[in-house]
């Protein structure tokens, strides 16, 4: 049967794009529908408006440090309206950047929402297309708990658009995004609360990454609320928010931003006209070929659930495309010592397994710890400290895993990352001159066992 596309992909995000591109390029017929944003949630409401906000929160760091490098300033001022315009101005270059990326290599883009009406078929705004295989890659969306006055609450996707910085913020959510945001608004000023109904936050991080998190963040000042959650939320006659806890304490703040999960976006695809079955928390099930319960459909990305990170979601497009159309340069996705950054304020970067995971799957382990104030912050009063780890096994000496909370964190985890994948002993790390002077070196300069 002819069809009108090899490859019909719902969903223009990182991963959507990238399989599209690339199977184009080996020659398929490849068409692309989105309904909302090309580049998806990492473009446009994800890691890239994220990390702008992060600069722009990490400014009043560096004024506060300026004094001790001789630096007079005089007092300065934030507008929350320019940060946002500029971000929104970057944003519609990256939508446009995008486009150009798909049409260039020849994919057909149709805009507007893709529904799938059988095996082989897909409507979009009431026209009806034939295509070989089906590519699902819509991606996640944030999800409030149904409690009463959630929809006085927001999450990520409105926090970019704020009209303005709110004066006390409630951050609700004990992963990545929650301590994100949290740093967010704090560094640009706004009197900041974060509630985590959990022990401690970062859960499935390594035990020193979140404990020494904890300690920075609160000599920074964040309120910092471990075991509490939120019963209701109600709207005051100031126009302010009134947050009551579980416990019955009452807290009151002008924005209530909730980052407690996300769910896969699944809303009106059709999946009922397909054999395509949902794994038990209610993602996509695939095989180790993104291959779905029908065989002529896949699914990549955070619709999957597997590990939710747009470099992920750009390999196994990757991998779609390759497998599809160009077999010979197939090769399937490791998931293994992935680098992972949490751009908080001070920021985390990891790879390979936590302490607790090693211990877990019968590594006998030699730590390696240190922290220290980093040579930027002696000529000041900040007290500050940077966390390096290192995870190795006692038997075999290779390094299983590196964990960092300071600056430039991710920026150093990503060569790291390279030696873990290579099989990087202790002693080879020992064996690598460091830089000087820097913080980096430090992983290649502990010599003393922690424990």
């Amino acid at each position: 049967m002819a069809y009108d596309f090899d490859l019909f992909v719902i969903g223009a995000g990182s991963g959507g794009v990238r399989a599209a591109r690339f199977a184009a390029g080996f020659g398929a017929k490849v068409a692309v529908a989105e309904s909302r944003y090309l580049g998806g949630t990492c473009v446009n409401v994800g890691c890239v408006p994220k990390k702008l906000l992060v600069y722009g929160a990490h400014v009043a760091d560096e004024l506060e440090q300026a004094a001790g490098f001789g630096w007079t300033l005089e007092e300065g001022h934030f507008d929350w309206g320019t940060l946002i315009a500029n971000k929104n101005r970057e944003i519609e270059r990256l939508n446009g950047i995008y486009r150009n990326l798909l049409v260039n290599s020849g994919v057909t883009l149709l805009q507007g929402h893709a529904r799938i009406t059988g095996a082989n078929e897909v409507e979009v705004e009431g026209q009806r297309y034939s295509a070989a295989n089906i590519l699902i890659a819509t991606g996640g969306w944030p999800q409030v708990p149904d409690i009463p006055g959630k929809e006085l609450a927001i999450t990520s996707n409105e926090a970019f658009y704020l009209k303005q910085l709110p004066r006390r913020v409630l951050v609700v959510g004990g992963g990545y995004i929650a301590v994100e945001f949290a740093g967010i608004f704090q560094g640009l000023g706004a009197d900041t609360t974060l509630l985590y109904r959990g022990d401690l936050f970062l859960r499935g991080f390594d035990g020193s990454v979140r404990t020494h998190l904890k300690e920075e963040l609160e000599k920074r000042g964040l309120n910092l609320q471990f075991n509490a959650d939120i019963q209701r939320i109600d709207k005051l006659e100031d126009g302010s928010l009134k947050a009551t806890l579980k416990d019955g304490r009452e807290l009151v703040a002008d924005c209530v931003f909730y980052a407690t999960g996300r769910r896969p976006m699944l809303d009106n695809l059709g999946l009922e006209n397909t054999g395509v079955e949902l794994d038990e928390r209610g993602y996509i099930r695939v095989d180790e070929q993104y291959q779905t319960t029908a065989p002529s459909i896949l699914a990549i990305g955070d619709v999957i659930g597997r590990v939710q990170l747009t470099p992920v979601a750009l390999a196994e497009g990757m991998a779609v495309a390759r497998r599809l159309f160009k077999p010979e340069q197939y090769r399937t996705v490791d998931y293994q010592n992935i680098p992972t950054a949490v751009f908080s304020q001070p920021p985390i970067g990891t790879v390979g397994l936590t302490e607790e995971q090693a211990l877990a799957v019968g590594h006998k382990v030699q730590i390696f710890e240190s922290r220290f104030r980093a040579m930027k912050l002696t000529l000041t009063d900040i007290q500050e400290k940077t966390l390096m780890k290192l995870v190795v096994d006692a038997d075999t000496d290779k390094v299983l895993g590196c964990h960092m909370v300071g600056p430039d964190a991710g920026e150093i985890i990503q060569g790291l990352g390279i030696a873990l994948k290579a099989g990087a002993t202790k002693q080879q790390f020992d064996e690598t001159i460091g830089v000087h002077p820097t913080a980096a070196e430090e992983f290649v300069t502990m010599r003393t066992v922690t424990r």
